[in-house]
């Protein structure tokens, strides 16, 4: 993925704000999805940077040659590390995630931070000024333009310590005699339910499965802790780029006795071998807006990566037209099933 050069509306708006910023040192997460970071890290006295999608945090890193740089679930802080003078949310579309960030960041501010969150008016920023409630007395809109809002408050209550136990939700799926529970965290598709499209794809895959497989945009490990339980012999390797969603597909793992491979990658950057089967429920979305590209990519370079025979299947809302992309890759695809909302395609290599 081409880092984006041209700031996001949220960024720009930040742009006619920066003297919010200048001197200070600065505790920045949530939906950073353009190299505005680069511009924060020269006027700052200091900064640490939480992402959480790999696909922003892999180009950025390198070019934050000052600045503490994350790609976590769960910010720990540094031993011995100064408090920061103000904390900076690229607000995501769900407000359970706002409300995780603001409790797990929010310990790690000096008394009287100041507190920013900017974000689009689509995705909800008007209403997320009672999201600060537990934080602050009182909190404003500093700036509107470009469709957004910078929102202002100062740290003006005590902080609990956080604790991400306390942020999983658990639910217990029952399917075809398997019984799992699934752990996830705010900011995961699907959170705390099974959605439709996966419900589909795991009444309607094969019998018999061995040898390795891929799940790409694993989410909370919900088909490959079927798989894994269902066929004992299949050794999964599951990828995502959104750090909550790794971390919950671990989470899952775990509590099912289970083993498998979770690791970050954008797309295949990160793959380096052939599989018996990629599997995957392909992500639409890119933070709050619609994007295709990730799953497009998946498909038209999937066949590099299955072995002889190997077998690519997902599901996909009926909307969506991966059957040219199929054709195109593969020259032929298969129905496997489908209902009024979704289908379940497959191909052979």
């Amino acid at each position: 993925m081409a880092l984006n050069q041209v700031f996001s509306n949220p960024s720009q708006v930040l742009q006619r704000n920066e003297s919010l910023f200048t001197g200070k040192s600065i505790l920045v997460a949530g939906n950073i999805d353009d190299s505005y970071p680069i511009n924060l890290e020269r006027i700052a006295s200091s900064s640490c940077f939480c992402f959480n999608d790999f696909r922003y945090y892999d180009k950025l890193k390198d070019k934050l040659t000052s600045s503490d740089v994350h790609f976590t679930a769960d910010y720990q802080g540094k031993e011995n590390q100064d408090k920061f003078d103000l904390l900076l949310i690229y607000i995501p579309k769900a407000k359970t995630e706002i409300e995780y960030l603001l409790a797990n960041l929010t310990p790690h501010l000096k008394e009287n931070a100041d507190i920013i969150l900017v974000g689009e008016k689509k995705c909800g920023i008007k209403s997320v000024a009672t999201l600060l409630t537990p934080y602050s007395n009182h909190s404003n809109a500093i700036d509107s333009a470009r469709h957004c809002s910078v929102i202002y408050a100062q740290l003006s209550k005590p902080v609990a310590i956080f604790n991400q136990q306390q942020w999983i939700k658990d639910y217990q799926l029952n399917i075809n005699d398997i019984s799992l529970t699934i752990r996830s965290l705010p900011g995961v598709f699907s959170f705390g339910e099974l959605d439709k499209g996966s419900e589909l794809l795991l009444n309607n895959l094969p019998e018999e499965l061995s040898g390795q497989g891929l799940d790409f945009g694993c989410g909370a490990g919900v088909l490959s802790c079927y798989l894994l339980k269902k066929h004992q012999q299949l050794q999964l390797d599951l990828i995502d780029v959104n750090v909550y969603a790794l971390e919950s597909a671990k989470l899952t793992l775990e509590i099912n006795a289970l083993q498998a491979n979770v690791f970050a990658s954008d797309v295949f950057s990160n793959v380096n071998k052939e599989y018996d089967l990629l599997l995957s429920n392909p992500p639409f979305h890119s933070g709050q807006k619609t994007n295709y590209d990730a799953a497009e990519e998946f498909i038209s370079k999937s066949v590099n990566f299955l072995k002889k025979k190997g077998k690519l299947t997902i599901v996909a809302n009926k909307f969506l037209r991966y059957e040219p992309l199929l054709t195109v890759t593969y020259k032929k695809f298969f129905e496997d099933a489908q209902n009024n909302k979704f289908k379940v395609l497959s191909c052979l290599k």
